[in-house]
């Protein structure tokens, strides 16, 4: 009795076992194909699927359920299958290939099965493995790879986007997202999916990928799905988490850096010049300003961009840099947009670096750096100055300066020489005096920029006065710093003779030049100015002026009469 038992262990346990010949007491097993990895085996009471050829020992086949292109499904050991496969599957792994010879009264005995099977028959059955389940399994998940940080779960009503491989238990594929170029985008815990996959989806994070094992209670039950997933499967999800988010969320910042000093921050209708990278939550890019070499330009709050960015780029300093993640109900929601290839229900992430922003109502900023303790004389419009400066963007970027050239700067302020920022921004000083003064874009180079210039640029000037020159009204040469003599022409006939020739003329000018009471236009040759005074009065161009001829300009344009000149 002991070498029989001996011999049926043998050919139960063995791999490529012969048995010596004789009645057989047991099924005899030959596992002729074992996987490297078996995470599970076959035991009493799990639901099993498998493909087999069954035949005689004679090699006749007399079924096969790869003809009938249907594997068998059953319960093991609890009767519902022939004694001998009942034994014969346990053990098993998936993918694992066995034959299995049983012995008629282990099979159908001394009956037999029709005219199929004779009585008394010996068979040999070749089964492939292809799933098991058992009525108390759950859910399995296996983390493959996870990112270093994880801020935020899956929970049941987030809305995610992932890819997936979909495979049977033994490997073969049904479906895969990547196939389709396109990720699965649902609600989660809402029964959007099958019960497994809702639950196996619970607790990811962006950037990670797991393995879902969902058994066929929790799939798709004995119904399976058309011709890809058969009855009573269990499902193998490969699954890598691109996007979450929950139509609850709001945008979410994260400053990365802010200025020592910020003065001033951006509100709605404010007008913002700012370099962005765009990505989706998985780190892959979809848009980036640096690219271009130009910066997105926009007013805040006022529709001009989406949702989530317009409520982003308030309460920003310039020269900050913060990520912003909006959720696709703030971004693009579920069409996405196809100009810079965004998905529909997209998270996106925007990091942000504010170069400048102001308002259209903004004057300019004049900041006293440094001023002479004595300043009796400032500038003003009509004056003729020479300054030093540069000129940058906000965020520090020099764009011109003064000193890059031989001689520095002069110009008459009022005269439409300069930038209207700049021009009022130089008035007012004294001789050495320094100043910072912010220019807004509509006060300096506008919408269109200048030369090196970008568009709609906040400009940053460091000003100082060399020397200041005051100057006199527009269309004049010269002018009465009080009121002139009365009458005037006896004063200008130095010699007494009744006639005022140019040299004569010349001498007058210069002696009220000399003592204060008049000012010739600075910045224009002296003596061609009075020869111009001079030829104006010397009406009948007889190389003198009379009493006659003389005349006053206040005479012709009485709102100057505070300007009187030749």
């Amino acid at each position: 009795m002991e070498s029989i038992f001996a011999l049926i262990f043998l050919c139960v346990t063995g791999t490529h076992v012969s048995c010596s010949p004789g009645p057989l007491e047991d099924v005899v097993i030959d596992r002729y194909d074992i996987p490297r990895v078996c995470p599970r085996e076959v035991q009493t009471g799990d639901f099993v699927r498998y493909h087999y050829n069954g035949t005689f020992t004679d090699g006749k086949k007399f079924d096969s359920s790869h003809e009938r292109g249907a594997p068998f499904s059953g319960q093991v050991g609890l009767g519902r299958l022939i004694t001998g496969l009942d034994r014969g599957v346990q053990g098993m792994c998936v993918n694992e290939r066995r034959k299995v010879t049983v012995p008629p009264h282990l099979a159908y005995g001394s009956i037999g099965a029709g005219d199929v099977i004779p009585a008394d028959t010996v068979l040999v059955f070749d089964v492939v493995l292809l799933d098991i389940w058992n009525t108390e399994d759950k859910v399995q998940t296996r983390t493959l790879s996870k990112p270093e940080s994880c801020k935020r779960l899956v929970e049941a009503t987030d809305f995610i986007r992932y890819h997936y491989n979909g495979t049977l238990l033994n490997g073969v594929p049904f479906d895969s997202s990547h196939s389709r170029n396109g990720t699965y985008d649902t609600y989660v815990g809402m029964g959007y999916l099958i019960k497994g996959m809702d639950e196996g989806l619970i607790g990811m994070c962006v950037g990670e990928t797991r393995t879902i094992i969902i058994p066929p209670f929790l799939a798709y039950e004995e119904k399976g799905y058309g011709t890809v997933i058969p009855s009573q499967a269990t499902l193998v999800f490969e699954v890598f988490m691109i996007d979450l988010f929950n139509p609850k969320d709001d945008i979410a910042v994260v400053v990365k850096e802010v200025p020592k000093t910020c003065t001033r921050k951006t509100v709605v209708g404010d007008y913002i010049r700012y370099h962005y990278n765009g990505t989706f939550q998985d780190g892959s890019g979809f848009d980036t300003s640096y690219q271009r070499n130009s910066t997105y330009n926009t007013y805040i709050g006022m529709g001009y961009v989406i949702q989530g960015m317009d409520k982003a780029l308030q309460g920003l300093c310039i020269g900050e840099k913060r990520r912003v993640i909006l959720p696709p109900h703030m971004a693009y929601g579920e069409k996405g947009t196809g100009e810079y290839i965004i998905p529909g229900s997209a998270v996106l992430v925007f990091d942000i670096h504010v170069i400048d922003f102001h308002n259209p109502k903004d004057l300019i900023e004049i900041k006293v750096t440094s001023k002479p303790k004595k300043c009796n004389l400032t500038s003003e419009v009509d004056d003729l100055i020479q300054y030093r400066y540069n000129c940058s963007l906000m965020d520090g970027t020099l764009l011109y300066s003064s000193d890059h050239y031989e001689n520095a700067p002069i110009t008459t302020l009022g005269a439409n020489k300069v930038i209207e920022g700049l021009d009022e921004g130089l008035r007012g000083m004294c001789v050495g005096e320094k100043r910072v003064v912010i220019v807004p874009p509509h006060l300096g180079h506008g919408e269109n920029g200048a030369k090196g210039v970008p568009s709609s640029a906040v400009l940053h000037f460091e000003l100082e006065l060399l020397d200041l020159q005051k100057g006199v009204p527009d269309g004049y040469m010269f002018v009465w710093l009080g009121d002139s003599p009365d009458p005037l022409f006896p004063a200008m006939d130095l010699n007494k003779d009744l006639s005022v020739p140019l040299e004569e003329f010349t001498a007058f000018i210069n002696i009220q030049v000399a003592e204060g009471t008049g000012r010739l236009r600075p910045g224009m040759d002296a003596d061609g100015i009075i020869k111009d005074m001079f030829n104006n009065q010397d009406r009948n161009r007889d190389g003198k002026i009379v009493a006659e001829e003389l005349k006053l300009k206040v005479e012709e344009d009485s709102d100057k009469a505070r300007h009187e000149e030749l």
